[in-house]
């Protein structure tokens, strides 16, 4: 299974980085969604499970999912429009075939397919109907944001 990686950006929203204290808030956020069914701010989200393309080690990260028919989900590599691509997207590329995603209580080994043209465009375009936000996001940078299919694996 490949995966390839877009290019990063040269310009972006300010990295928010990873530091302990942001570990900790975002354990904590997590657990006050999956608390809160698995949403935040109207968004529905999953917790995507990568393996770290560096240490090898399982990495949680909570993203917002959009359905995109009745096994699969659509999850945007935003960053927020940073000139970076968020580390869960590296995770992807270097081992797509050790994904998982969990909500409503439900783990699934999934298989990611990154979209391109046409099929990207109408994604995008259904993703910034529900939520202009991330069209905001896409202002801000000039790399191309990823949008990832998520199909179920098992």
């Amino acid at each position: 299974m490949t995966f390839s990686k877009t290019p990063g950006g040269t310009r972006g929203a300010r990295d928010i980085g990873s530091n302990p204290l942001m570990r900790v808030m975002m354990r904590a956020m997590t657990g006050w969604h999956r608390r809160s069914g698995d949403k935040f701010q109207g968004m529905e989200l999953l917790y995507l499970t990568t393996v770290g393309a560096k240490s090898g080690q399982d990495r949680l990260s909570t993203v917002t999912r959009f359905a995109d028919g009745e096994d699969a989900w659509l999850v945007v590599a935003s960053a927020g429009g940073s000139a970076h691509h968020p580390a869960w997207y590296h995770n992807i590329a270097a081992h797509p075939d050790r994904v998982w995603v969990e909500f409503g209580g439900h783990r699934m080994r999934v298989t990611p397919t990154q979209l391109e043209g046409d099929e990207r465009a109408r994604a995008w375009q259904r993703i910034i109907g529900m939520f202009p936000r991330y069209d905001g996001y896409q202002r801000k940078t000039d790399r191309v944001i990823p949008v990832i299919r998520l199909s179920r694996a098992d």
